[in-house]
């Protein structure tokens, strides 16, 4: 019987721990990957936590997965993966087809979205099944330690910047440099955006300007970070990906008229925003979710284009739980990366 490994928890907030299972076989429109690299992400903790619905243990976490085509099930080939094809599954992991967002093309909110380490085993392992609607191809240029990353945070960031009204020399503010904005500030400078990076404290200045940021903004200088921008000219988009209410909130009178409050950062506690700051001005808040494959193939082809990489931390699988508990103390710089080679 052949056999792989799996970093699982068996009960709600434990322990990450190494399993051999038998190899599966990928079923109608699936297919079979051979995990390289899978990215450890703050949101894996909400099904470890069982903090979301339906999260049925063991549960095998990971959504930034980036392998190869091992096995394809019935039908994957129509879609034109071969095996050995170099792919990446992120937070979107398929969807259902039927639904009304689906019908009308928006697949990321699919209410019935499927999501790797959630509603199917995620890439923290050896070999995963994944739909074959949820792979997105890499690039020769893309190492899959870089791969797994994009396909979620990097998603998420750019996807939030190119969607937004902010258009090429408007100024954008970028607020948090860690996991996702160290991207977030890279792919605003591509694209051609006056770009401002919010942290806290002064010694973050000199790592912004590295990324490429025009301008920083300490959030503990005591000037308020609204006031700051403002002083600037404001900014057209402010892309939040700080998990932290106070702090998004704290950016919202930074907006110029209709701008737009982008965010990605997650938090429980509630936007401090009143509806003046919001009418007056015309101004919009905008909650955004990660992106679909194709959204991955774009992120992807983008990075490579422009040599924007995430910075991480790589970990064998043996040491999955070391990984994953630096993840959630704040001490990765700034991916934690599994590998299994």
């Amino acid at each position: 019987m052949s056999t792989y490994r799996v970093a699982q928890v068996t009960t709600a907030g434990g322990a990450v721990e190494l399993a051999e299972r038998e190899v599966p076989r990928p079923g109608p429109r699936q297919v079979r990957i051979a995990v390289e690299a899978c990215g450890i992400c703050h949101s894996d903790a909400l099904f470890v936590n069982a903090a979301l619905p339906g999260v049925s243990f063991p549960v095998v976490p990971g959504h930034e997965i980036a392998g190869r085509v091992e096995e394809l099930g019935e039908g994957a080939q129509e879609w034109g993966y071969r095996t050995g094809d170099r792919v990446a599954v992120g937070w979107f992991g398929g969807s259902c087809g039927h639904c009304t967002p689906c019908r009308r093309g928006d697949f990321i909110v699919c209410v019935s979205l499927k999501v790797p380490g959630w509603t199917y085993d995620g890439g923290f392992a050896d070999q995963v099944i994944a739909p074959v609607d949820a792979l997105a191809r890499i690039p020769d240029a893309l190492a899959a330690t870089d791969a797994g990353p994009l396909a979620c945070a990097g998603v998420t960031t750019y996807n939030g910047l190119r969607h937004s009204s902010a258009r090429p020399g408007d100024r954008v503010a970028v607020l948090g440099i860690g996991g996702l904005g160290h991207l977030g500030v890279q792919y605003a400078v591509a694209m051609g955006f006056e770009t401002v990076a919010i942290a806290r404290g002064p010694e973050k200045a000199d790592f912004a300007k590295r990324l490429g940021a025009r301008h920083y903004i300490d959030s503990t200088s005591g000037t308020p970070v609204a006031e700051a921008l403002q002083s600037l000219g404001g900014a057209k988009a402010v892309l939040a990906t700080a998990g932290n209410s106070e702090a998004i909130t704290a950016t919202a009178d930074g907006l110029t008229p209709r701008g737009e409050l982008v965010v990605i950062g997650a938090d429980n506690a509630p936007l401090g925003i009143n509806p003046a700051q919001l009418l007056l001005a015309g101004r919009v808040v905008r909650g955004h979710p990660s992106g679909t494959a194709q959204d991955v193939e774009d992120t992807m082809a983008f990075s490579a284009l422009h040599g924007i990489r995430p910075m991480t931390e790589t970990v064998p699988l043996d040491d999955a739980d070391q990984a994953y508990r630096k993840m959630l103390s704040g001490g990765a710089r700034f991916r934690m990366v599994l590998t299994t080679g």
